[in-house]
């Protein structure tokens, strides 16, 4: 029996122990004006993230807001636009955000880590398994890791872009139960309240039922860079592998504990009730794709529908340089993105044996080559 205590009343629910990724904004942690912490923020969110771990639930915390707070060290007025001045200005923030943490839990008693990713660490196998490794150790002994992109590192090609797709892998690599959004709205919404006022609140998204909205690419305050958009693609990351993702106001932390008792709160989506395997989590999300495969409708049904291999004879045109191993997306004839998978040839190559048959392969490129483009073990699907 776990009791939750929200406000002067408890909440009396049976919840089993479970792995909970918590990603907090820009937006929720800064004041859009300055871009200073919001301690009314942090500290009930510090409180409520301690109680979990104390209720014997494994709790990571992906926090943004290093460049809004080096921006306020610095006293820049508005967020840096280049690669050099975004990692400078993150250096600075960092260690003063992860010092306000460390305050805040130690307070508590409750032993942090700082983990630093960037998408190569993601990219590359090896170091994906010993980041999930780190991780599975970290909660093991009871520690809460707390996760920001390594901004001082991060080059433009292998940034994640924004912390909720960082959340999003995060969640799917440790295979975690639930990740909760925190952000500045209490929900999604059909189309930006603020902007028009026939926008409709949506509670629940189930799976297989199309979704249409009309989502910011771009936060509003400035500091950040993530909006509704990216959310909707951590989304579609976290409820792939399995995940319950939840979409809440950042300003209420105190409403996590219902959340994770059910209670209707913000929008919930729905996981896929048979989650792909790691490893083809791996390849769907955590590989930057260099390059994409257009397939005609009979190979698009073999892939989506029959679980079957992608041949060179399904492939109309191809899209990029790449050399074989590398990640590709795999587009129907209208360009819509179904799936990703790694190559068996390089791009070059490809462009030779498109539409062939696997009988002409050694003919075309004289050698024997393997029949597949795409062997359904190296293939994932996409929602």
């Amino acid at each position: 029996m776990v009791e939750y205590w929200l406000g002067s009343q408890v909440n009396r629910a049976m919840v089993a122990a479970v792995t909970v990724v918590v990603k907090i904004g820009t937006s929720s942690l800064t004041d859009a004006q300055s871009g200073s912490l919001r301690l009314s923020v942090l500290g009930p969110l510090v409180e409520v993230l301690t109680r979990l771990r104390g209720q014997g639930h494994s709790v990571i915390l992906v926090s943004s807001g290093a460049v809004g707070v080096g921006c306020s060290r610095l006293g820049l007025r508005q967020r840096p636009t280049t690669i050099a001045e975004k990692q400078a200005v993150a250096a600075v923030g960092q260690g003063r955000l992860m010092r306000l943490y460390d305050d805040l839990f130690s307070a508590l008693n409750q032993p942090i880590a700082q983990v630093l990713l960037t998408r190569s660490d993601l990219v590359e196998r090896t170091r994906y398994v010993n980041a999930n490794r780190t991780f599975a150790q970290l909660l093991q002994m009871g520690v809460i890791p707390i996760v920001n992109e390594n901004d001082t590192v991060a080059v433009e090609e292998l940034k994640f872009g924004d912390n909720d797709s960082l959340s999003a892998l995060v969640a799917s690599m440790v295979q975690a139960q639930w990740l909760i959004l925190l952000t500045d709205v209490d929900k999604l919404y059909s189309a930006d309240p603020n902007r028009d006022p026939a926008a409709e609140p949506i509670e629940r998204v189930m799976r297989g039922i199309p979704l249409r909205v009309k989502a910011e690419v771009q936060g509003k305050s400035g500091w950040g860079t993530g909006g509704m958009a990216t959310k909707l693609t951590a989304a579609q990351i976290a409820t792939a592998a399995g995940v319950t993702v939840v979409i809440t106001n950042g300003k209420r932390p105190e409403q996590i504990p219902a959340i994770l008792a059910g209670e209707a709160i913000g929008t919930r989506f729905d996981p896929a009730p048979q989650p792909a395997s790691a490893r083809k989590r791996w390849i769907a999300y955590g590989l930057v794709p260099e390059g994409s495969l257009t397939l005609d409708a009979g190979a698009v049904r073999a892939v989506c529908e029959q679980g079957r291999s992608l041949l060179p004879a399904g492939v109309t045109a191809i899209s990029g340089e790449f050399e074989a191993g590398a990640a590709v997306r795999l587009c129907d004839p209208s360009g819509q993105e179904v799936a990703r998978g790694l190559v068996n040839y390089s791009a070059e190559e490809l462009r030779r044996i498109k539409g062939k048959k696997t009988a002409e392969i050694p003919h075309i490129l004289g050698y024997e080559g393997v029949d597949t483009a795409i062997h359904r073990d190296n293939l994932a699907l996409l929602d």
